[in-house]
């Protein structure tokens, strides 16, 4: 069994997802030729619903259709559309032909018939994620399967997709074109009467080549569908990357997001084929003068998702700088092998460490990076010190309760509570607390609890005092002296 994935109109396609985004309803055409010899080459579905046809005058096509969209080949565009296709269809299996210009030819043999449908649907929608219209098609031989992908094109069938069981019946209803006749042989067969492939394979191979020679068996064979034969593989990518040149310096590093995201969408494609994920990111921006721009983009957890990856360049360049414009650029994946990790019902992770590092980053752009990040201890004994680190992508466990009995817990006010005390003139201890909260007098207090560090930085030297102490009225305190103020620190449970 083989399979087919079909690009109609892939040079025209690939011009037209190079550019700016185009409507899908309206008409666009491709020019061929140079000077008088300049006509219309491929057209969209809704040029020829227009009326227009390849080999059209350029004049005449205007005329006919005054909102057409002409495109010059692209030759790049093309080469990339071809490796987004090629990259789709390695997917499917890895023995895969790059047959033609928009078509590719893959041996199932191997794969799980019952899921051959589903598996050919997805790669249909996604490469209509990337801007690429294409319909697919299974049959017995790698022609049979190219003409399922081009019919189920042409006639929109529900997922782009047809499988090939009965071939006669199939055969019967495509037009003769399907065998690729040349304009002599169509001419003949027309007069004969024969307009279908069914049609023509009804007619003995022999008389037929008694008729048109050579050329007529291999057309008739070409009308029954060919014969299982071996591909000539396709050998995918060594390494992930992408590069493209700038004729023109582009001023504005948003006006490179659109290609850099087109690039992104075949990277991520083939590594999805390749069955690994972007680890982090390498982008050199090539400047008009002076030194290229590198930069090291780390990703949260790995991912062979487009999406994830196109943030990532977007949150990068929408704060970049650059002294000069940009000539070209080049990208490049690290390439790891994802991790999998037994999920349990305790488990910390982030459900999505991608958009929460986003969202991180939108946040430091407007507060700053300095005022963005996760608690962490510092290197002191003083209280409550923390200083701001990256967050990480995997929540530790917390650590198992210490057995026994540690104390009554405290419940810590935020911000501690101001307070004014009265101290006993013979012993030194507090007397009197008053806060806006409460006050009494203290019928018990234990302490002081002295404690200091950093003396020999002046900046960061630090002192407090702490006392436990039972009013009378009820109620646990911990009050807190720290630079000549006083505070509760909270109350005891």
């Amino acid at each position: 069994m083989f399979a087919v994935l079909h690009v109609e109109a892939f040079a025209l396609q690939a011009a037209l997802r190079a550019g700016p985004p185009v409507a899908a309803t309206r008409p666009a055409g491709l020019i061929t030729g140079l000077g008088r010899q300049t006509g219309l080459g491929e057209c969209n579905r809704a040029a020829r619903a227009a009326g227009l046809s390849a080999g059209m005058s350029v004049a005449q096509a205007l005329a006919r259709c005054p909102a057409l969209l002409l495109r010059p080949p692209d030759p790049a565009g093309e080469a990339e559309a071809r490796a987004v296709l090629l990259a789709t269809a390695l997917t499917l299996s890895p023995a895969v032909e790059d047959t033609a210009a928009g078509c590719c030819t893959i041996d199932l043999r191997g794969t799980d018939p019952a899921g051959r449908r589903g598996a050919a649907e997805a790669a249909v929608r996604a490469l209509a994620a990337t801007d690429l219209e294409a319909s697919a098609g299974a049959a017995r031989t790698p022609r049979l399967a190219a003409y399922a992908a081009r019919w189920a094109g042409q006639n929109a069938l529900p997922g782009g997709f047809l499988a090939v069981e009965e071939e006669a019946s199939f055969l019967a209803k495509l037009p003769v074109d399907y065998a690729e006749p040349t304009p002599a042989q169509a001419a003949r067969l027309a007069g004969w009467g024969i307009h279908t492939l069914g049609e023509l394979a009804a007619l003995t191979a022999a008389g037929l080549t008694r008729r048109l020679g050579r050329e007529g068996r291999e057309l008739w064979d070409r009308a029954r569908g060919g014969e299982p034969r071996p591909l000539r593989r396709h050998e995918p990518p060594a390494g992930f990357h992408a590069t493209a040149d700038h004729e023109a310096g582009v001023e504005t590093l948003p006006a490179l997001l659109p290609p850099l995201q087109r690039h992104v969408e075949r990277l991520a494609l083939e590594l999805q084929a390749a069955g690994l994920a972007a680890g982090g990111l390498e982008l050199e921006l090539r400047l008009e003068d002076g030194p290229p721009h590198r930069a090291h983009l780390r990703l949260p957890a790995p991912t062979a998702s487009a999406a994830p990856l196109q943030r990532a360049l977007e949150t990068h360049l929408t704060g970049l700088r650059t002294a000069a414009p940009v000539r070209g650029w080049s990208l490049r994946v690290e390439a790891v092998r994802a991790p999998v990790r037994q999920q349990d019902f305790l488990s910390g992770g982030l459900r999505d460490p991608h958009a929460f590092t986003e969202t991180l980053a939108r946040v430091a752009a407007l507060v700053g990076a300095e005022r963005v990040g996760t608690p962490v201890p510092t290197d002191t004994h003083r209280p409550d010190a923390a200083a701001l680190g990256p967050p990480p992508g995997l929540l530790a466990e917390a650590p198992a309760a210490p057995g026994g009995v540690i104390g009554l817990p405290l419940r810590r006010f935020r911000p501690p509570l101001p307070a004014r005390l009265a101290f006993a003139p013979a012993s030194g201890r507090p007397a009197h607390v008053w806060t806006e909260r409460f006050s009494g007098p203290v019928a018990e207090a234990r302490g002081p609890w002295c404690a200091s560090g950093d003396w020999w930085e002046p900046a960061r030297a630090w002192a407090r005092v702490e006392w436990d102490v039972a009013l009378a009225g009820g109620g646990l305190y911990r009050l807190l002296g720290e630079r000549e103020a006083w505070f509760v620190e909270g109350e005891y449970d």
